[in-house]
């Protein structure tokens, strides 16, 4: 598996460090609130779980499962929501959490169709913002890292569902995806 990468971008400390920074920021932001965290799967599951421990406040946490990339590298543009929250949001300050925040075709989809359910907030807290391929006018409230337009796995992000299991992100070697 690390064979099939080219190299690494942002290594196991790197990682920990920006979760820890983000995970303050909103301490601060959400102080005296209790934020609804809703993670969107898959590849949000490693990110969330660290970020989540580094939020120094009472929160829900739930996921939605949503896509509109199927097995490919690039976005289809028909999004579809394969999980749902499973509690009520109304009244709530929502948090979505996000591995990378590429077209924005996904979040952008998601955002408006959450805002339907009357939350107090919505922000966005994506752990990489890849602003070249941006299809959307969507911009994260919370960044980790800008990251190149290279095709990147890794704590979390997946490649046809492989790769999430690495500790770090790297840069898939083209010649695996093309």
């Amino acid at each position: 598996m690390r064979k099939d990468i080219d190299h690494i971008l942002y290594d196991e400390a790197t990682i920990a460090s920006k979760v820890r920074e983000l995970g303050a920021l909103i301490t601060k932001d959400y102080e005296g609130k209790e934020p609804f965290l809703v993670g969107v799967l898959k590849g949000c599951f490693v990110f969330m779980s660290d970020l989540s421990k580094e939020i120094d406040l009472y929160c829900d946490i739930d996921f939605m499962a949503v896509s509109s990339y199927g097995s490919g590298t690039t976005t289809t543009g028909a999004v579809q929501i394969k999980k749902d929250l499973s509690r009520d949001i109304e009244g709530r300050d929502v948090i979505i959490i996000e591995d990378i925040l590429d077209s924005g075709v996904t979040l952008s989809y998601l955002t408006k169709y959450l805002e339907n359910r009357k939350p107090a907030s919505i922000k966005i807290c994506t752990l990489m913002d890849k602003p070249a391929r941006r299809q959307t006018d969507i911009k994260a409230d919370y960044v980790g890292f800008v990251c190149p337009d290279e095709f990147v796995v890794g704590y979390g992000l997946d490649y046809d569902e492989k790769y999430r299991n690495l500790p770090f992100i790297g840069v898939l070697k083209p010649e695996i995806y093309e």
